[in-house]
């Protein structure tokens, strides 16, 4: 970038000391800063016909005065100006409060232009701005900007003005030549001037578009590279597994792969046999058969004369997989344990000294599996199941218990691909988007709260077949701040209601451990047939024989959470259902319910979950992995993201983006990140 516009912001003629502390809070502090604090919205002042507008909409209009100025001062310096003003067929009123120097400004048959908000229904305009003379086109848009202290959008909008006066020539080109040629981008100078002085809406929209493209071909640019880094300095272990044996095992399975399956285990394996380590993220819907892809990749790596280990969130999860992971392994003579915190003393020490020794080939645990004591004879293959679930430095402990060995994440929560090539950009990703022959889509309906009579003699209907049923609930206590129903409220109620004929469970965040793993396994083996909980029930656990979900208040929760929610029935043969309790008071509330009965689609679902609440919340404020960016949005400008990711996968791997003049720009800027230093990036 150009130094002088590094230079401070008092470089510019007419910032003093004081302003530019309040620029500094604004984060401000040098020329580029103020040239980059770009408006988050503009006033419309193009002209409107009356006829098109809308009840309380902003509107600007140009007519002839038809009346005296009428004034009326109420209360203490208050005061109501009155006109009629003939605008096109229509004879308005238009009032303005606190102006009353305007009187001897207007008279009859001047023409006026006028901003404020219609009132339709009585045909008024309650005017904010006036500009005398007929309607001037140099001022269709005005920027607004985020202000502090006291500067105001006007003082803002100035020193803006200043900066370009004495910097403007001095703002060079960022991008390629040849990107902006690709695209018929702006250059960056009548960008800029674009973005804060527009003349009409297709100089915004072409400022914006430059932008959006600029941030995220920076941001894909630093996460490429980190990739690329990363993988040539990584070393993996290039495993030479026996492919024979691994279609040997392929074909033992007592199903058949789907083609997406195929699709990623090919993807996978492929991973394995390089010498870069795998760095890998598996996304599945719930019951897409992402275990059954883990378990060939374990196979393979154990041929490879390696070891392997999944890492999952819960007990009763890792008991899970062991268990069906272990019957599909153990007749190929592969030795599976078992390591949770639950294993103790005489049996913990021996699975540690034979893990060590390489007579264990795959071990299947909780985060128990990072603990210091836990040495592997060789590990190959490391796979984190809900990996978000676990935190970065448990993923990274795992990870060094071997030397550079595959990593495979896996999710069931379907994570739009917007965010994944971002959040995730770094990775490989691959995705399950087909689920197994034979599965029974769960019907899914919406209820009101005074339908529960009829809900529960439909559980009850269920339950004499012998199944079971999950009621969730969103909080565990009632709330004054809440209207909503508590789980040990309605856990009071079924029990009530149920009393004699089925056992009713209690499961929230507040258990210990082991209270929530017994009220568990005594629901996946019928001793309980109605678990109502809290959302812990979210992730991984298995019961076949539950066929009915009820979520109360489901208004609260969001799309993603409601299928993961749905996915913990319709695991067995049997038809399953989904029965969301909601009386939702706004329009998003509304959509969400809608959208759940109408899809099964995780992705599908996910989409829309970011269309309506945005990328900071889809995965909670924690998990920000999200970068924040000035102009561009990742949900609506999704065809921007991904052309910058492919321009920016080509561009480092290529040899003219570390050597030709061209790319100067984009190389300084990797270096200022730290993204090839390998400090911790901004």
């Amino acid at each position: 970038m150009n130094d002088k516009l590094n230079q401070t912001v008092t470089a510019i003629k007419g910032i003093g000391e004081e302003t530019a502390q309040i620029l500094a809070e604004m984060n401000i502090l040098t020329v580029n800063d103020l040239f980059e604090h770009f408006p988050y919205r503009y006033e419309d002042y193009r002209l409107r016909d009356l006829a098109d507008a809308k009840h309380e909409e902003r509107v600007t209009v140009e007519g002839k005065v038809h009346s005296e100025p009428s004034l009326v001062y109420y209360g203490r310096k208050k005061s109501r100006l009155t006109i009629r003003l003939l605008v096109g067929r229509y004879l308005i009123q238009v009032i303005f409060f606190n102006q009353p120097y305007l009187k001897n400004k207007i008279s009859i048959n001047n023409t006026i232009t006028v901003t404020g908000k219609w009132d339709q229904h009585r045909q008024s305009i309650t005017a904010n701005s006036i500009q005398f003379g007929p309607y001037s086109k140099n001022k269709e848009f005005e920027p607004v900007y985020a202000v502090k202290g006291n500067l105001t959008v006007k003082g803002l909008r100035r020193l803006i003005n200043l900066a370009f006066s004495q910097f403007g020539e001095d703002i060079h080109e960022t991008l390629p030549v040849s990107l902006l040629k690709k695209y018929k981008l702006m250059n960056r100078r009548d960008a800029l001037r674009a973005i804060h002085f527009p003349f009409t809406s297709e100089d915004i929209k072409q400022a914006r578009r430059r932008f959006v493209y600029e941030e995220f071909l920076y941001f894909q640019i630093k996460m490429q590279a980190l990739r690329k880094f990363e993988r040539e300095n990584s070393n993996g272990v290039a495993q030479k597994y026996d492919l024979e044996k691994v279609k040997q095992f392929i074909s033992s399975l007592p199903f058949s792969l789907t083609t997406a399956q195929k699709r990623v285990t090919n993807e996978i394996l492929f991973d394995m046999k390089s010498q870069f380590r795998m760095n890998r993220l598996l996304q599945g819907d719930v019951g897409s058969g992402k275990t059954a892809v883990a378990t060939i990749a374990l196979f393979a790596s154990v041929t490879a004369g390696y070891q392997g280990a999944l890492m999952v969130p819960t007990e009763i999860l890792a008991e899970q997989h062991a268990e069906s992971i272990t019957s599909l392994l153990e007749p190929f003579g592969i030795r599976c344990e078992l390591l949770t915190s639950a294993i103790k003393g005489k049996r913990r020490r021996e699975i540690l000294q034979q893990l060590q020794a390489g007579e264990i080939d795959i071990l299947i645990g909780t985060h128990a599996l990072i603990q210091d004591e836990v040495h592997f004879h060789q590990l190959g293959l490391v796979i984190t199941d809900e990996q978000h679930r676990f935190g970065v430095e448990q993923r990274r402990v795992l990870r060094e218990k071997g030397e550079n060995p595959d990593v495979l994440f896996m999710t069931a929560t379907p994570i739009p691909r917007t965010l994944a090539i971002t959040a995730f950009g770094e990775m490989d990703v691959s995705v399950i988007n087909e689920m197994p022959a034979g599965r029974k889509t769960i019907e899914t309906y919406w209820a009101k709260h005074e339908m529960l009579d009829r809900i529960l003699a439909f559980m009850e209907k269920e339950l004499s077949k012998g199944r079971q049923a999950y009621v969730i609930c969103p909080l565990i206590e009632e709330s004054d701040k809440l209207d909503v129903q508590n789980a040990i409220d309605v856990y009071n109620q079924l029990e009530a209601y149920f009393h004699g004929r089925y056992k009713v469970g209690l499961m929230h965040g507040r258990l210990h451990s082991e209270e929530k793993e017994a009220v568990m396994k005594a629901f996946s083996v019928n001793e309980i047939q109605i678990l109502v909980s809290t959302t812990v029930v979210e992730v991984g656990v298995n019961v076949p024989n539950a066929t009915v979900m009820v979520i109360y208040d489901a208004e609260r929760f969001g799309l993603a959470q409601l299928h993961q929610l749905r996915g913990r029935v319709g695991r067995g043969s049997e038809q399953s259902y989904c029965i969301l309790l909601a009386d939702p008071k706004t329009e998003v509330g509304k959509e969400r319910m809608r959208i759940m009965t109408e899809t099964n689609d995780g992705f599908v679902l996910s989409e829309k979950d970011l269309e309506l609440r945005g990328p900071g919340d889809f995965f909670g404020k924690k998990q920000s992995g999200i970068p924040e960016f000035k102009v561009a949005d990742m949900v609506h400008d999704y065809r921007a993201l991904e052309a910058a990711r492919n321009d920016a996968a080509k561009l480092i791997q290529s040899k003219e983006f570390w050597e030709l003049p061209e790319y100067a720009s984009l190389r300084d800027h990797l270096y200022r990140s730290g993204a090839l230093s390998g400090e911790k990036l901004d």
